[in-house]
């Protein structure tokens, strides 16, 4: 589903050194697998992330979905993709403060065009699955963070998106809310989607397919650490 290859970026830092984020990284996530990035603050995870997900542009390689070269595409071209491949879950939650849970998840269905009603069903029933179906009128602030990343989660995945991204996406919660969004995203790889994790906690994922860590740039697998099936 998802294959990168090559990836390059740099930042260029005040003193005008370039800073090498990402140094020829290779990733292949299948469908139906779940695959889990570490590393150190600053190794560069979330720019990874950022990349394979199209927010932010490498400086050289590629990537596929489910085959196709979106990283070629024009910049009208990638967000068509983003809206039809890719699901984001962050950290920081990131709903509009001035828009209800429902309304925060269904923003969702303008990428794809979706129809009202069927999007609408379908927001409702995902808000009923995570637990949160009796907040939907309620605006974020009125949420907790355990139940806004819920909200979260279900606005990323409305469209059944076949690639899930989630970056820290328990960073800010407890440990019960850390278990049910971490159970949702397994739950997807499950049904078919390929997912990336990234965490500093790769220990809150022990059933990973592979487990990924990144240092000076490059990502290294960890053998001892990833479940292995045929």
């Amino acid at each position: 589903m998802l294959e990168a290859r090559g990836l390059r970026k740099a930042y260029r830092a005040p003193s005008g050194t370039a800073l090498r984020i990402l140094d020829g990284v290779d990733l292949t996530v299948e469908s139906g697998r779940l695959a889990v990035v570490t590393g150190a603050s600053g190794s560069g995870k979330s720019t990874l992330l950022n990349v394979l997900g199209l927010l932010e542009d490498a400086d050289g390689g590629e990537i596929r979905y489910a085959g196709e070269h979106v990283s070629a595409l024009s910049r009208a071209g990638r967000s068509r993709a983003r809206g039809r491949f890719v699901g984001f879950v962050f950290q920081a939650f990131l709903l509009l403060p001035d828009l209800t849970a429902l309304e925060n998840v269904l923003l969702a269905s303008r990428y794809v065009g979706r129809r009202a009603p069927e999007a609408r069903g379908r927001a409702r029933a995902l808000l009923a699955e995570l637990g949160v179906g009796e907040r939907e009128e309620h605006y974020p602030a009125q949420l907790s963070g355990g139940e806004q990343q819920r909200v979260a989660f279900c606005r990323a995945v409305l469209n059944d998106p076949p690639l899930l991204l989630a970056d820290e996406p328990t960073g800010n919660l407890d440990d019960a809310n850390s278990r049910v969004i971490l159970d949702a995203l397994r739950s997807r790889a499950r049904t078919g989607a390929a997912v990336v994790i990234v965490t500093h906690r790769p220990e809150a994922v022990p059933d990973a397919d592979h487990v990924y860590r990144m240092h000076a740039g490059r990502l290294h697998e960890h053998p001892g650490l990833s479940r292995r099936e045929a």
